[in-house]
């Protein structure tokens, strides 16, 4: 096969969690641009809807957007299921909604850490045991878990105080790296991608007082781009990583080698 040919997602489901906007918005379109039908889905539908039509009118690919608290067992059930009757499969699981709250660890409220974990680690479980179940029955499927740099260790407070959110993203490296292992049987690949810094609504508190620490920290000197993570996803869902499972691609401009 050529080796381009190698990332092609023709006649591909996709479901992308949290897709309306942000890095869900870039990877749903990178998949979607390399043929692949796209299942959107979030609590807020419009943004969702939104990304669907745009996509659907710039690549003639289908899509679909759907309401989806990934917190909740049997909205998740729902969103599989929809993908499956629409499409006939789900080969492609991008795990990207999340949440964060910002504060010391001493006084973070316990609600707070409940809903950040619940989002960023529990719905990244319910939302692969769900898509899990199809792709084991097709004996093959593509989970991509989006993690952070920020899970890849302790992090400065004086820069980034979020604690719930740093300890749901190293649960789910650990979760990705053991979810490969058990899964490996089925023939599905469980990878993650690591992120660094790029301008979203979620990140924008962070950017905005830390702009000149991030890029001082970051060996290409500048933030994400629009453009950035569009290679990782493509790979990490296509044939071009059948080998690869249980890996953590770091998109971070360097920063995690400083």
């Amino acid at each position: 096969m050529n080796a381009l040919e190698l990332f092609h997602l023709n006649g591909k489901t996709a479901i992308v969690t949290g897709g309306g906007r942000g890095l869900g918005e870039q990877l749903a379109e990178a998949l979607a641009e390399a043929g692949a039908n796209i299942v959107l889905c979030s609590r807020k539908v419009e943004a969702c809807q939104e990304v669907a039509d745009r996509l659907q009118k710039q690549t003639g690919n289908k899509t679909l957007a759907l309401s989806c608290d990934v917190t909740k067992q049997d909205e998740v059930k729902a969103v599989v299921a929809a993908a499956v009757e629409t499409f006939g499969s789900v080969d492609i699981l991008v795990n990207n909604s999340g949440a964060t709250w910002g504060a010391p660890a001493e006084d973070m409220p316990l609600e707070a850490w409940q809903k950040v974990i619940d989002v960023n680690t529990t719905g990244t479980f319910l939302m692969s045991q769900e898509a899990g179940k199809v792709m084991i029955q097709q004996n093959k499927g593509k989970i991509i878990n989006i993690s952070s740099v920020a899970g890849l260790g302790g992090v400065d407070p004086r820069f980034m105080d979020t604690i719930a959110y740093n300890t749901s993203k190293g649960a789910v490296i650990t979760f990705t790296k053991d979810l490969a292992v058990k899964w490996g049987q089925y023939g599905i690949n469980v990878n993650a991608i690591a992120p660094g810094f790029f301008p979203t609504k979620m990140s924008k508190v962070i950017i905005e007082h830390g702009k000149n620490y991030i890029l001082e920290k970051t060996p290409l000197q500048r933030l994400g781009s629009n453009e950035d993570l569009k290679g990782a996803v493509v790979y990490l869902a296509s044939r071009a990583s059948d080998y690869v499972t249980g890996d953590v691609l770091i998109v971070d401009g360097g920063t995690h080698a400083m």
